[in-house]
């Protein structure tokens, strides 16, 4: 019978936590959005959001803390706890991320419209993918798709490089366009910094099911 409460407590971590993330995935699409139309509602909405990850971030630490102290758990059901611990970081990042995108869209509003060379739904979408794919991993118990999202990470890195070097240009091209490409700048690196959150809730799953440390496989591999 103790058996089975625990299995209820963790199954009952794992809906916290994909409920977490659902706020998380809200809130990148709101900042992109927000940012696509200059709509400074949906920058307030962003902001209310990450209160809400900010609280159940607390909370979800609080019950996996809880129960690593009293169930004293071993093996799968130990790294799925720790990973959850992991994971509930990097979803609260991708809000402060989505949060700094829906700053900087607040601060774009007060200036002259520019087109920017920037494919910044396109990046939006990508990220938004990853986070998608690495919660079906979690979801699922599924490797493999979290092995997928780390593979992913090479091109949201590229897209991100290229906006760089284009924004980069237009000021020397346009310099009066100076602090919208600047903006502009910043919003793609969130958008990378939450593809790698992607790419750690991943990292994460794999560590939770194979109880391998991949982190810097990837990298290793290129060396």
């Amino acid at each position: 019978m103790p058996r089975i409460h625990f299995q209820l407590q963790l199954a009952e971590l794992k809906d916290k936590l994909l409920a977490m993330a659902a706020l998380a995935q809200q809130a990148v699409s709101a900042s992109v959005d927000a940012y696509l139309t200059r709509d400074t509602g949906l920058c307030a909405y962003v902001r209310d959001n990450e209160t809400a990850i900010n609280t159940a971030q607390r909370e979800l630490d609080e019950m996996a803390y809880e129960l690593l102290a009293k169930e004293q758990p071993m093996a799968i059901d130990l790294r799925f706890i720790l990973a959850v611990i992991k994971i509930n970081g990097d979803l609260e990042r991708i809000g402060d991320q989505s949060m700094s995108i829906a700053i900087r869209t607040r601060d774009m509003v007060e200036m002259d419209p520019v087109d920017l060379p920037v494919d910044f739904c396109a990046m939006g979408d990508y990220a938004s993918r990853m986070i998608r794919t690495a919660l079906h991993s979690l979801l699922e118990g599924d490797a493999h798709v979290a092995d997928t999202v780390r593979l992913m990470d090479d091109e949201i890195d590229r897209m991100n490089r290229k906006a760089q070097a284009d924004l980069m240009a237009l000021i020397q091209r346009e310099p009066q366009h100076t602090a919208q490409a600047l903006n502009g700048m910043l919003i793609s690196r969130n958008l990378e910094r939450i593809a790698d959150h992607a790419t750690n809730i991943a990292t994460d799953v794999i560590f939770w099911i194979r109880g391998a440390d991949v982190r810097h496989a990837l990298s290793m591999a290129m060396d």
